[in-house]
């Protein structure tokens, strides 16, 4: 892409998976990419995707409660200045929010919507600008 990291375009990309270290190994043999994976505790390990010192994508193991139906899937992030003014937009459009308004310790704010056709998405304000 040739514009990311400001308001409106992407920011972000994220495998969920049942198999983040089969996932994270393939995408990075493929794509010339290093690793840098991190304990996130009950949440299991989340792993930054990185091409040089640039973060590109996360890969993590989808949740426990995460229904069987639910296929493995990639999650676009969009920037945005304030994620709550994003959310409250989206549902006056005829958007549904799948998880709403959440803070990131040490990373930012974040919310996963679904456009009108069912399609889902994420927004995000990072806390540190271009990452």
């Amino acid at each position: 892409a040739s514009l990311v990291n400001e308001p409106g375009s992407v920011t972000w990309n994220e495998l969920n998976t049942r198999g983040a270290e089969a996932a994270r190994e393939f995408y990075a043999g493929l794509l010339d990419l290093e690793m840098s994976i991190q304990d996130m505790g009950e949440m299991g390990e989340y792993t930054t995707l990185m091409k040089g010192d640039a973060m590109v994508a996360g890969v993590m193991d989808m949740a426990p409660g995460v229904p069987d139906f639910v296929p493995p899937h990639w999650l676009v992030y969009f920037a945005t200045d304030d994620v709550d003014a994003t959310v409250t937009r989206a549902k006056e459009l005829g958007g549904s929010v799948t998880a709403p308004p959440m803070d990131i310790p040490g990373v930012g704010r974040f919310a996963v919507l679904d456009d009108p056709q069912g399609a889902t998405f994420a927004v995000m304000t990072f806390e540190v600008p271009d990452v």
